[in-house]
């Protein structure tokens, strides 16, 4: 029997992301970011290669630049993810007969903690936008939704009107790999929503029609990075100084919960996590933040009996995350 002769190298690179979108059902953002990771390869291959030719020497040189240039081992490992699923993908359809990439040994990520605000932070953040405002009752909005939910910032901006449900109180999301979850609104984020397609959606749209939730000031859709400046002023304006993003917010939504008594499966579900060992990184946060508590208020931790220090204050009560 004959081998089979190798697939045409033209377009290898967009025959792979398509197949990312349509076998694999990945979302955009993460195709996007292997486009980058394979995007950079394309880079290091130089000008007259086509990226498919690139051999092992090629990828080790690689490898070499990012040690040099003090790249994490989370973003190498990441680099190399994306170029590992591309040549097995050649390999497989016949586009190569070497796969250059299948003897690399991935550097050993560290697990970092993520930031977590505390309940003080998220309340000012909460209360940093002016509700007077047409943009402040939706940015007032966005932000409730988001603390009240755990939503990715790009299901926030993704949500239909279709996919919320006021009355009933929940929203219905399709997170990534096109997995729908249905979460729970609490009651400032309903009371936040309302005032918002009440006195400032329409006034935004200016007449047009939109099926997004959520609108930018000229009532186009909003995006992951017009969101990201607007939050960014108001955790300025509530005075957090701290290393900060979108994804802070689920962090504590997440941590929330559980300080407050749900079990770990319940907060998979509604962060709409595929596996639970993602989720397993909170409890990592909550010991962490228990060693704190433990070395800021027993008696042989440090402090003087009889001078504790201030109690902080808790969430007020209809915030999702704290009334459990």
């Amino acid at each position: 029997m004959k081998s089979r002769p190798p697939a045409p190298a033209e377009g290898a690179l967009d025959r792979y992301l398509d197949y990312l979108v349509a076998e694999r059902g990945l979302a955009g953002n993460t195709v996007a970011s292997y486009r980058r990771d394979l995007g950079l390869l394309r880079r290091m291959v130089g000008e007259g290669r086509r990226l498919e030719s690139a051999g092992a020497e090629d990828l080790l040189r690689a490898l070499r630049r990012f040690r040099e240039e003090g790249r994490s081992p989370r973003s190498v490992a990441r680099w190399l993810a994306a170029v590992r699923g591309f040549f097995a993908f050649l390999r497989r359809e016949g586009t190569i007969r070497e796969d250059p990439a299948a003897t690399l040994d991935s550097p050993r990520p560290w697990r970092t903690l993520p930031r977590v605000l505390d309940s003080d932070e998220v309340e000012k953040l909460l209360a940093a936008p002016d509700r007077a405002t047409v943009l402040g009752l939706r940015d007032a909005a966005m932000l409730e939704v988001l603390y009240a939910t755990g939503l990715r910032v790009s299901e926030l901006v993704g949500l239909r009107l279709a996919n919320v449900q006021i009355e009933a109180g929940f929203v219905r999301c399709s997170g990534k790999g096109g997995r729908e979850r249905i979460v729970p609104l609490g009651e400032e984020a309903v009371a936040a929503v309302r005032a918002y397609l009440a006195r400032s959606r329409q006034e935004l749209l200016r007449g047009r029609a939109s099926e997004l939730l959520f609108v930018n000031h000229r009532g186009g859709p909003m995006t992951r990075q017009g969101f990201w400046k607007i939050l960014r002023g108001h955790a300025r304006r509530a005075g957090i100084r701290a290393r900060f993003s979108p994804h802070t917010l689920r962090h504590s939504f997440a941590t929330h919960l559980l300080e407050h008594g749900a079990d770990l499966r319940s907060v998979q579900l509604l962060l709409g996590h595929a596996d639970i060992a993602t989720t397993q990184i909170y409890t990592h946060v909550n010991r962490e933040r228990l060693r704190r508590l433990y070395a800021s208020y027993h008696p042989r931790a440090g402090w003087e009996r009889g001078s504790p220090p201030a109690s902080r204050g808790g969430c007020r009560p209809g915030r999702s995350p704290c009334s459990g």
